[in-house]
């Protein structure tokens, strides 16, 4: 049972360039020939400028500078639009990998076990899917354009620089390389900060969610300030990181200005001395500016496009960190497909712990035969809902062997397991949107005749009768706008649409008032037939039909029978029914 991330969660230049780049490489290279026709034509300007100032003003050749003004004017055109191009190609493409990713990330995220979803809160998931990927634009989007097509313009604007002036070259060549060493170093530095803004990010986007979806309680306890100073500290922290990303850069930046101003200042120096001497012509010394500005441009955008490489980086890493986790199905273990089941559970010696040394379940063994209705009664924290996890898979014990109709169930496919299971909890989750669509959930495209039947069996008809819009009502987030017996209906009429083989109900009449209950009692006892049930209950009163009641205290089963015989012995259920009775 994986229950931490794989340590190999650093994605390489290689692995991000076998993964992302190399499957797109058709797509890039139509980018790559579009870049090359954009920088080849952002350099006649700096080439048209020399014949400018040294062949077409000093003879008045106006027929030559129509020319060059249409050859300038046609290169820029060219420009205008291959940057469309590669934006419409890259850009796009950027967006829709963006998209993919983060589908394959909620797709596993959704194929982890519970335990995982039990140590991360929902806000932060949240983060991750969608705010982690998106770094990858820079990779196959404006990053890369950038970091391509200024290497092939800084190398081309190199070579005609030395034709022009080797000196004056190899002289910018001293604080380019320092800035290139400073920026090497820079980013080593950027990319923890980076990653570690999103973890901070995910941290604050969880909390914020569970403060609005708790709002009730806020409220309730007059906690808006204790809220509010929690958030704060969150966007403080958040505030830190950034600042310590953008000195980091502002540095990077600053020393680019210096050196390559120094460069400037020395390239004036000696330029002035040969054009003094006639070894250089106006129109060199222009020309030869133009084309060091091309050759620096990118060199000084490196900080830009090395804090978006190293952001892209940051979110591979902690995508790489969820894609590397254990599947909660692990199609190498469970490898059994379940055809048809009876449904006859059965623990034998098992145990569990959820923190190693520590165990809420202790040499568990009963047999719940199929279509038999084992309830399970204890005080809080004695493991009855330990159990529950086990049978429904959400857990697996870590000694012992539940077995399905004599296969173990630690072999076989979850996705066919859980076609044949229905659960309601004591709490039960309804989604945004109408009491018609959660009830169809777990059966989309059951009939209207099969929807009416549950909603029937389940009594939800004797409120939405009353609604306006019936089935069709809209009941909020989490369904707000119910009651708690409202809710508990639906989550029933649910399962019942299911048409498990095996049940869960976990305390799933305890949100009802008495009249609900009566009705409900009716409509589950028609669901249990047939049916392999588990019942969690406080309220005794409600499993004196049980085929079987399992008595839990301290993670081990204290008494076991039915509801006559265990009240004859006058142990420790009869103690339970007792004082529940008296109250």
């Amino acid at each position: 049972m994986n229950k931490t991330p794989s340590k190999k969660n650093k994605v390489s230049i290689g692995q991000a360039f076998k993964t992302i780049i190399w499957p797109r490489r058709k797509l890039i290279a139509v980018g790559l020939i579009l870049i090359v026709i954009s920088r080849m034509a952002s350099l006649v300007l700096p080439w048209k400028t020399k014949a400018l100032i040294d062949d077409i003003i000093p003879h008045h050749d106006k027929a030559g500078l129509h020319l060059l003004l249409l050859t300038v004017g046609s290169a820029i055109l060219i420009q205008a639009v291959t940057s469309f191009l590669l934006t419409r190609l890259l850009s796009v493409e950027a967006q829709l990998l963006i998209s993919k990713l983060r589908v394959q990330v909620q797709k596993k995220i959704l194929s982890l076990p519970i335990s995982y979803f039990d140590n991360n809160k929902s806000g932060a998931l949240v983060s991750r899917i969608m705010s982690d990927v998106e770094g990858v634009r820079n990779l196959i989007g404006t990053g890369l354009v950038q970091l391509v097509g200024g290497t092939l313009t800084a190398v081309i604007s190199f070579v005609l620089l030395i034709k022009i002036s080797p000196l004056m070259t190899l002289y910018t060549l001293l604080p380019v390389s320092i800035f290139a060493f400073i920026a090497m170093k820079a980013f080593g530095y950027i990319r923890p900060i980076f990653k570690n803004r999103s973890i901070i990010n995910a941290e604050v986007t969880g909390r914020l969610t569970e403060t609005l979806n708790g709002v009730r309680v806020i409220k309730g306890f007059n906690a808006e300030q204790q809220e509010n100073n929690i958030f704060q500290k969150g966007a403080d922290r958040l505030f830190d990181n950034v600042k310590k990303s953008l000195t980091s850069t502002a540095f990077l930046t600053s020393s680019a200005t210096f050196l390559l101003g120094m460069a400037t200042v020395g390239i004036m120096g000696i330029g002035g001395y040969n054009m003094i001497d006639d070894k250089m012509t106006l129109g060199d010394f222009f020309s030869f500016t133009l084309y060091l500005g091309f050759m620096i441009a990118p060199i000084v955008q490196m900080s830009d496009i090395g804090s978006q490489m190293t952001e892209a980086f940051a979110g591979l890493d902690r995508t790489e960190e969820i894609m590397n986790m254990d599947p909660e199905d692990d199609a190498a273990v469970r490898t059994i497909q379940l055809k048809e089941i009876s449904g006859n559970i059965i623990f034998d010696n098992v145990s569990f712990a959820y923190q190693e040394g520590k165990e809420v379940l202790h040499n568990v063994s009963f047999n719940a035969p199929s279509g038999s209705v084992t309830a399970l009664v204890g005080t809080s924290g004695s493991g009855k809902s330990t159990i529950a996890g086990l049978v429904a898979t959400f857990l697996n014990p870590d000694s012992g062997l539940i077995t399905l109709d004599g296969i173990d169930l630690s072999k076989v496919s979850l996705t066919s397991y859980r076609q044949y299971l229905g659960v309601v909890l004591q709490d039960d989750f309804l989604f945004e949107g109408t009491i018609r669509e959660n009830i169809l959930f777990p059966r989309p495209n059951a009939t209207e005749e099969q929807l009416l039947a549950a909603v029937k069996a389940a009594y939800v008809n004797e409120f939405t009768d009353r609604f306006e819009d019936g089935l069709n009502t809209v009941i909020g987030e989490r369904g707000v706008k119910l009651s708690g017996g409202q809710r508990q209906r639906i989550a029933i009429a649910r399962a019942i649409l299911a048409d498990p083989k095996i049940i869960i109900l976990d305390e799933a009449t305890s949100n009802l008032d008495t009249e609900s209950e009566s009705l409900i009692q009716k409509s589950l006892a028609e669901l249990m037939k047939g049916r392999t049930t588990f019942v969690i209950a406080h309220r005794l009163s409600t499993i004196r039909q049980a085929s079987q009641i399992l008595v839990i205290e301290s993670g081990r089963i204290q008494e076991q029978g039915k509801h006559e015989e265990l009240i004859e012995k006058k142990g420790r259920y009869f103690e339970l029914f007792t004082y529940q009775a008296r109250i």
